[in-house]
């Protein structure tokens, strides 16, 4: 029996933090191991916010070694960057001609930016068709999203059908996939309380040196509910069972350095051989951009096939 097929894409925007490890990267290596994968930089996508070249060059190779760091495995997923594939942009202009308007005014990213009287670009109006494009082209069965992503998916399924529809003569050209929604993982809180965000300054970093780990945690603010230090126990439940940890903190009542320092300690555990690969890899980044060049290689047959059938339904094939 084939496997099942995960399809995600991450955009380009700065240095990860444990927030985004627990609540997406590790996700992808955790399925790479029972299905067929594709990752993608969505550098394309990154256009909205990000207009400086050179920011965009370096957080393109930096989301590189940041994945082949905690263990993406390019031998079980096509990793590989959306602009290396022109068929993505071919298709969602295709997509563009059978979806209206109305309907993408429902999308909750232009609903957000009309809300507060921002001045909207084509770009993110149109993002969700280009999304679709990026999700529909190598017929996932699964796209691992948190709940509030969970519309990209929907949008992407009813753009699929519509296609078909319109198209497909019977046939089902694209596959309609489902989202996978990640209930399991909580929100991880960050420093003050907040749900961990570089937009509130409340990160700690996933690749963090020890002396940033501790400058952050020491950071913590110590809400004190029950006895307990709650935004220090909230973080610290990643890296240790809870069971251990109710007994640990139970001993340690009031002891707010204390428990403080073990976080530190714990948190150098387990990011330290997370920071010393990504340095190794980082030592040859061209050997790095081949992983990237090879997979946009295999991503490419894939689309080429997919829009040569694509083509044929909507008649440009003479």
């Amino acid at each position: 029996m084939s496997k099942k097929v995960f399809l995600s894409g991450v955009q380009p925007s700065g240095k990860p933090h444990i927030g985004n490890y627990f609540g997406a990267m590790k996700q992808f290596v955790d399925l790479q191991n029972e299905h067929d994968g594709y990752v993608f930089i969505a550098d394309y996508h990154a256009l909205h916010s990000l207009r400086n070249p050179k920011e965009m060059k370096e957080n393109i190779k930096n989301v590189l070694l940041d994945y082949l760091a905690i263990g993406l495995d390019p031998k079980k997923v096509t990793f590989f960057k959306q602009s290396d594939i022109s068929e993505h942009t071919e298709l969602a202009w295709i997509f563009d001609t059978i979806i209206t308007m109305p309907y993408l005014m429902r999308a909750h990213a232009f609903k957000d930016a009309e809300a507060k009287n921002k001045e909207i670009d084509v770009g993110t109006f149109n993002y969700p068709v280009l999304m679709a494009a990026d999700i529909l082209m190598y017929g996932p069965d699964l796209v691992p999203v948190g709940a509030d992503q969970k519309q990209h998916v929907e949008i992407a399924r009813d753009i699929a059908e519509k296609f078909n529809n319109v198209y497909g003569e019977g046939s089902q050209i694209f596959k309609l996939p489902e989202p996978m929604i990640l209930k399991e993982v909580a929100i991880v809180l960050g420093t003050d309380g907040r749900k961990m965000s570089k937009s509130y300054n409340n990160t700690i970093p996933l690749f963090a040196e020890y002396e940033e780990i501790k400058k952050c945690v020491m950071s913590i603010v110590t809400d004190s509910s029950g006895g307990i230090p709650q935004n220090v126990y909230a973080i610290h439940k990643l890296f240790r069972p809870e069971e251990e940890l109710k007994k640990i903190y139970a001993e340690k009542s009031g002891k707010y350095k204390e428990l403080k320092e073990m976080l530190i300690e714990d948190l150098e555990k387990f990011i330290a051989p997370l920071r010393e690969r990504r340095k190794e890899f980082a030592k040859d980044i061209p050997k790095a951009l081949e992983i990237l060049k090879k997979g946009g290689e295999k991503a490419k047959i894939v689309a080429s096939k997919k829009m040569s059938e694509v083509r044929e339904k909507i008649g440009v094939n003479i």
